[in-house]
């Protein structure tokens, strides 16, 4: 794993902000997310992380089992609206953007070049840049951010929001910001807007495990100390408009070894 000066930066951060490593929903992969329903909330865009997220890390290929579910999404926001901003591919440390060509390739999806590592607020402006760029410019509050990771993909995301407008948009376009599912449920406003910071704690390779246990630590101190009772409603209004049920697994057949067996006989 490279040397991430930018993610190494971040726990000072969250000394001033801890709301920074709270996502707005967690899914145990993207199988979980329903995907037109975001879009119909007015969502947009999304913005992917790879490894452990959509590939088994260092590999360029989409696992398998989350075809359908990736297939679900790019065609639901089209495929130059998804784009995937990965430490690895596309990144400084791709050297010749090898990497990068070959996830966009396998993905069928664009990989963003980008200088800085995540959650830098350089990669935040190569983001935004990007889908400033497409036809229908997409902004901020339109996007979703999914990745694996706390302190480098839902920090990013929290990074990206802003302080809510005290006036209602008089555009009539159906937005984020006016669509959310605590105004259909009644829930105060969120005093921030900006992308949905979607965490994935499932994972397809076991990598990094202390560090995780250290975002898990952080992200539970923030919930229990942190959080306001109006903004664990909101995350869970959320939770129950855009996650789908995990889809039922197969049940796997485990060989019954000649120990298990000879225990199992001495209990009978």
């Amino acid at each position: 794993m490279p040397f991430n000066l930018p993610g190494v930066l971040v726990p000072f951060h969250l000394l001033i902000n801890p709301r920074l490593v709270v996502p707005s929903i967690v899914v145990k992969d993207i199988r979980q997310l329903d995907f037109p329903a975001l879009y119909k909330a007015g969502y947009r865009g999304a913005v992917f992380d790879k490894d452990n997220c959509l590939t088994v890390p260092h590999e360029d290929r989409l696992i398998p089992e989350l075809a359908e579910a990736w297939r679900e999404c790019r065609e639901t926001f089209g495929p130059s609206n998804v784009l995937i901003v990965s430490n690895t591919a596309g990144s400084h440390l791709d050297a010749g953007e090898i990497e990068a060509e070959s996830v966009s390739h396998h993905l069928s999806t664009p990989v963003l070049r980008h200088t800085s590592l995540k959650p830098s607020y350089a990669c935040i402006k190569s983001i935004r840049a990007y889908f400033a760029s497409l036809p229908r410019p997409i902004r901020d509050e339109e996007l979703v951010v999914v990745g694996d990771r706390l302190l480098t993909d839902v920090v990013m995301a929290n990074r990206m929001s802003r302080k809510a407008s005290s006036l209602s948009t008089k555009s009539g376009v159906d937005t984020p910001e006016k669509s959310t599912p605590v105004e259909d449920e009644g829930l105060a406003r969120p005093e921030r807007v900006g992308p949905l910071a979607i965490w994935t704690e499932g994972l397809w390779k076991r990598e990094s495990l202390a560090l995780r246990a250290l975002e898990r630590g952080l992200l539970r101190s923030a919930e229990r100390w942190v959080l306001k009772p109006q903004e664990a409603a909101w995350r869970e209004s959320l939770q129950h408009r855009f996650v789908k049920p995990f889809p039922a697994a197969e049940e796997k057949v485990v060989k019954e070894g000649w120990v298990r067996r000879m225990v199992r006989r001495f209990r009978s």
